[in-house]
């Protein structure tokens, strides 16, 4: 793989250390990452583990900007979303994130969830389109509303039809299961064409029979060459599917190789302790 889509460099995230009105001192602080670096290649699955509290989910959270980092790099397609002029959200739409708690609208229905983005995103390209229109001569092409909402259903329905649940189109999200509802999740996100999709702890909110159906359709996306970035504590899910496993402790990567390096012979003393308590 040569084709890199993603580039972090020096990535750091504190918290605290604000001074509030009438303090004397400022609030204490927190250093959750501390110079993370890392490169992931298009196809990639990069799986990262690590004990609770080590800086796994902020580190996917600065990801698509969803944190804002302290300091560092995050090159994009070869663009820093890190730096405060870039508009986030054009390249945020390119970065599908798939929560731990499925963050779906329970007062909108299943297909009204996945389509909502699509539409929110074709509408306001539109206003762009007019306002544009309104002041250059080379006029570019203005979607009717109509056709937008008609796209992103048939799209919506396609996405519902692969994970077996077209039935479900226009129920409200209530009525799933676990494992129905991060299914969704994870097409919602396809909906967008993400170049990347990053997965935060999918699995651990569900009840261990539900496991397997996201897993399955995680393992197939990764088998379609989606780059994917997880935080996991599905060690299995991380050795059969994973091309890269980053370890992370103390809001640093303390390991970085491939899942049969990592498992069979990990380098790192906190290694070696963090596998001897999980495997």
């Amino acid at each position: 793989m040569t084709d890199k889509i993603l580039e972090v460099r020096g990535l750091t995230k504190t918290y605290g250390g604000e001074k509030k009105q009438g303090a004397k001192q400022p609030t204490p602080t927190l250093d959750v990452l501390k110079g993370i670096d890392i490169d992931i290649y298009r196809g990639d699955v990069v799986c990262l583990i690590g004990p609770s509290g080590c800086g796994k989910s902020t580190f996917l959270r600065c990801l698509n900007c969803m944190e804002d980092p302290t300091s560092g790099k995050i090159i994009f397609e070869g663009v820093d979303i890190a730096d405060m002029k870039v508009d986030i959200n054009i390249h945020r739409r390119k970065m599908g994130m798939v929560f731990q708690h499925f963050n779906l609208f329970n007062n909108k229905t299943v297909i009204e969830n996945i389509m909502l983005s699509p539409v929110l995103c074709a509408k306001k390209d539109r206003r762009k389109a007019v306002l544009h229109n309104m002041f250059h001569k080379d006029k570019l092409p203005v979607r009717p509303v109509r056709e937008i909402k008609k796209d992103a259903e048939e799209k919506a329905h396609k996405l519902l039809e692969r994970i077996g649940l077209e039935d479900k189109a226009d129920v409200y999200p209530s009525t799933l299961s676990g494992g129905q509802k991060q299914r969704v999740a994870i097409v919602r996100s396809l909906a967008m064409n993400p170049e990347v999709i990053l997965f935060d702890e999918p699995t651990s909110a569900l009840d261990p029979e539900m496991v397997g159906e996201v897993l399955d359709l995680m393992k197939q996306l990764a088998h379609e060459g989606m780059t994917m970035v997880v935080v996991t504590h599905e060690m299995g899910f991380a050795r059969e599917v994973g091309t890269k496993l980053v370890f992370m402790d103390e809001g640093k990567i303390v390991e970085e190789n491939t899942p049969e390096e990592f498992f069979n012979n990990p380098q790192s003393p906190r290694a070696k302790e963090f596998l001897s308590k999980v495997l």
